[in-house]
């Protein structure tokens, strides 16, 4: 028996000041409940303190998120509801150079605001939130406007992309801290695999869903709009991962600087750091093999002259890639560091180009080992290059070095655009090739970025 209870027992047994017996026998009651929750309290709290409720955190998100994208995949459904809408590159280069660039070039703002929150997680949620709001946005425009009014649908969805990016920009710097303080390096990695395999299985079972309503006769736009509607409601749920996940407190320095003159410290921290100098270079080059991903859709559809079946089956076979990676990312995960998956990626983003010269001679289904590939591609961004960025920065300025990173990720801003020019002009070949060489200089500067600076904050 506790101690509370044993003097509780005796000062009702001596009666001293004539209680009520129904009266202690609530208090006895009362008692017992604050004995019962605190207890529950403190097991719930040893629990969310586990690795094993933080890895069950991230991988509850990883996989509800996985199936989310996959309803808006954009590589293949979002290509085909944007061409569906208008046949213009430019305006398609243009909505993904708002997609891919804006929450770059945010990122100082953000990171230079967030760097002085103890707790980051509340902006990680407020992002998810945003994210599922633009999703319903889309859907409801696509319904009621994208027939009659088709551009009008077009130049909503530069806002809902663009509100959608911004608070991807917000969350990631949010997610990246407190997955960075949560973990060690080593199980990190781990992490980002088991993460990415569930995921992936998400995403595959998102592309059989993809693929059942594009093929089961529905109409559009109800198909995209369903898509887009599971989406919305599929971020709201990833987000349950997080609402009990315990974050631990940042480092913070005492110091506070504007943002004017943290930005006017950049080159200099570029200057002193050149490692982190050289991976800006490489994170950039390497946005060559992101910014072809969509085009890859539009070129089999416009080779092949294929409809919209074809969506489906190429999102499968796309998560078919990046399931059957994880198998092969997590082997090389045991035996070689971060810098061997991201050199791995880059390769693979400069053969693919020349693959897919090669199989657009063929048959749409050969076609379809382009986006196995590009499975083994994004599963090994995600694995890659995101540990080995937090390997080689400092603790205390996690924040603010993840900002930097990505803002000066400037080539991802107008990359898509640049595609759609160079496209339209020069056509598919010459920008594949383009690709494949900006691929292998950046795995040529890879091979630079010394391996002392990660041993040290490792």
């Amino acid at each position: 028996m506790s101690i509370p209870k044993i003097l509780f027992f005796d000062f009702i047994n001596r009666d001293t000041f004539g209680i009520n017996k129904y009266f202690a026998v609530f208090l006895l009651l009362f008692l017992i409940y604050n004995e019962i929750e605190f207890d529950y309290r403190r097991m719930i709290m040893k629990i969310t303190k586990s690795p094993k409720f933080i890895y069950f955190a991230f991988i509850w998100h990883g996989f509800f998120l996985a199936l989310t994208v996959s309803m808006l995949d954009l590589n293949t459904v979002f290509p085909a509801l944007i061409t569906t809408l208008t046949e213009s590159k430019i305006i398609f280069g243009a909505l993904y150079s708002v997609m891919l660039g804006v929450p770059l070039v945010f990122n100082i703002i953000f990171s230079h605001y967030l760097k002085h929150k103890l707790y980051k997680k509340k902006y990680l949620l407020i992002g998810i939130y945003l994210r599922s709001t633009a999703f319903l946005g889309m859907a409801i425009f696509t319904f009621y406007l994208s027939v009659s009014y088709p551009m009008l649908t077009i130049f909503s969805f530069f806002f809902f992309v663009f509100l959608f990016s911004i608070s991807a920009g917000f969350a990631g710097l949010s997610y990246s801290d407190i997955i960075a303080k949560s973990l060690d390096s080593e199980k990190r990695v781990g992490l980002y695999t088991v993460k990415q395999f569930f995921g992936s299985s998400a995403a595959f079972l998102g592309g059989l869903v993809i693929a059942r309503i594009f093929s089961i006769g529905i109409e559009y736009p109800l198909n995209y709009t369903i898509s887009l509607v599971i989406g919305s409601i599929g971020l709201f749920i990833a987000s349950l991962g997080f609402i009990f996940l315990p974050e631990p407190p940042s480092v913070i320095t005492s110091s506070k600087e504007s943002l004017g003159n943290f930005i006017k410290r950049i080159p200099s921290i570029l200057k002193k750091d050149s490692s982190f100098k050289l991976f800006i270079i490489v994170e950039n080059l390497a946005g060559f093999s992101i910014m072809i991903l969509p085009f890859y859709m539009l070129y089999a559809k416009e080779t092949f002259n294929i409809d919209d079946s074809y969506i489906g089956l190429y999102l499968i076979v796309l998560t078919i890639g990046t399931i059957f990676s994880n198998i092969v990312w997590g082997l090389l995960a045991k035996r070689l560091n971060s810098k061997a998956i991201v050199r791995f990626c880059i390769t693979l983003g400069g053969l693919n180009p020349l693959l897919a010269i090669f199989l657009g001679t063929t048959t749409p289904e050969l076609f379809a080992i382009v986006f196995f590939i590009i499975g083994f591609m994004i599963s090994g961004r995600k694995i890659g290059f995101e540990p080995y960025l937090l390997d080689i920065i400092p603790k205390t300025e996690r924040v603010e070095y993840l900002g930097i990173r990505g803002s000066l990720n400037v080539l991802i801003v107008i990359l898509p655009l640049f595609g759609a020019v160079v496209i339209r002009y020069f056509g598919f070949n010459v920008t594949f090739i383009l690709v494949t060489i900006m691929m292998f200089l950046a795995v040529y500067l890879l091979g630079k970025i010394s391996d002392k600076q990660l041993e040290e904050f490792c």
